[in-house]
């Protein structure tokens, strides 16, 4: 499973906590809240299963906004 994969599982499993539809797919143009839907507490969220799955803050330099930022924090960019 690439990181890709493991991210669409992480950004599914907040979209079904807060009662929403799972998605498909993401593209890493797709942006958190207007594509994907996420409000401040679906961010935070997201952002503790990040950390617990891949051992990183993605949000400690400021908000990410788009999949592909949070990808470059996951591959140490």
């Amino acid at each position: 499973m690439n990181k890709m994969e493991e991210l669409l599982i992480l950004v599914n499993q907040v979209l079904e906590g807060n009662g929403s539809v799972a998605i498909k797919s993401i593209k890493e143009t797709d942006k958190l809240r207007e594509d994907i839907g996420f409000d401040s507490f679906d961010l935070a969220e997201l952002t503790v299963r990040i950390e617990e799955a891949f051992e990183v803050d993605v949000f400690e330099d400021g908000i990410i906004e788009v999949i592909s930022e949070i990808l470059d924090k996951i591959n140490g960019k």
